[in-house]
């Protein structure tokens, strides 16, 4: 039953992938539901500062199963209660995580891989998996203290475009399961081709694209599932930057992807890319239809 599904988390014991677990054994405590953890690599040994002293190893070299007992640690040190399995596979970890998602009631992965890449970039393996994972992919990014369970000022933040059904009905069971706001933004934009020089001309054209704006939130939420306050915004600028702002006051970003079946490269949309490489706070990437 789809209730039982775990949350499932992608470990390679950097420092991004044990906050990932952090985030996922909150999730699945939230949701009821086990949590999985899978190490899929094509190396025998990793190097890692962040796992060695994990382990309260000096040495920074690690097995893959080491990588797996130190993330079931941390898990079970955080919620004692929680049924947590663990597996290692041997395979490339685009694959074998996309391969999780279709059993899975979430993924969620850190923002980048081993490596000496700024933290600042999305690492591939997120990307991919984002962009071709069967059920909501959450990338835990963002100076955030490793908790989805909010405080006072908690809040979920979903950008409303024209179908983002999927998204909505997410973000709203996620602010339910914390007790917080969900805050549906819709930005807008007044073509540069249609702006005048008289300011009083220019200025009832942005008014007229605020409107349209303001009807298109309203249409979006028209069926937006109950169970949480929730909040509109229209904001003028371009989405993806429009998301990324709201994401300095949020607990979650959530962005709607509509997938490209026979599209080979890249699956997702601008604004999911802007959002997973510049959020402040965890993003979640929902696939949504047609």
């Amino acid at each position: 039953m789809s209730m039982d599904l775990p949350v499932v988390v992608g470990v390679d014991g950097s420092e991004p992938s044990l906050r990932a677990v952090d985030w996922a054994s909150d999730e699945a405590v939230l949701r009821g539901v086990p949590l999985r953890i899978v190490n899929a690599c094509l190396w025998e040994r990793y190097e890692g500062a962040a796992l060695a002293h994990d382990l309260g190893e000096p040495s920074a070299r690690a097995l893959p199963q080491d990588v797996v007992h130190s993330a079931v640690r941390r898990a079970g040190a955080r919620h004692p209660d929680l049924k947590v399995t663990a597996e290692v596979v041997f395979e490339e970890p685009e694959y074998a995580l996309v391969r999780e998602s279709r059993g899975a009631c979430a993924l969620v992965t850190g923002t980048r891989g081993r490596g000496g890449m700024a933290e600042a970039l999305l690492g591939s393996v997120s990307l991919t998996v984002a962009g071709h994972a069967h059920c909501p992919v959450v990338v835990v990014r963002g100076s955030h203290d490793n908790r989805v369970r909010a405080g006072r000022d908690g809040l979920v933040v979903v950008g409303a475009g024209d179908r983002t059904s999927s998204a909505l009905g997410f973000a709203v069971e996620e602010a339910a399961r914390r007790g917080v706001p969900v805050e549906a933004i819709r930005a807008w934009r007044c073509p540069a081709h249609e702006s005048t020089d008289d300011a009083l001309l220019t200025g009832e054209t942005a008014r007229l694209h605020e409107r349209q704006a303001v009807e298109a939130l309203d249409a979006a939420l028209r069926d937006a599932p109950g169970g949480a306050e929730l909040r509109r915004r229209t904001v003028e600028g371009p989405a993806g930057a429009v998301l990324v702002g709201a994401s300095l006051h949020a607990d979650l970003l959530v962005v709607g992807a509509r997938r490209r079946p026979r599209h080979f490269g890249l699956q997702l949309g601008r604004v999911a890319h802007r959002a997973l490489h510049h959020s402040a706070c965890p993003v979640a990437i929902v696939p949504e239809a047609g």
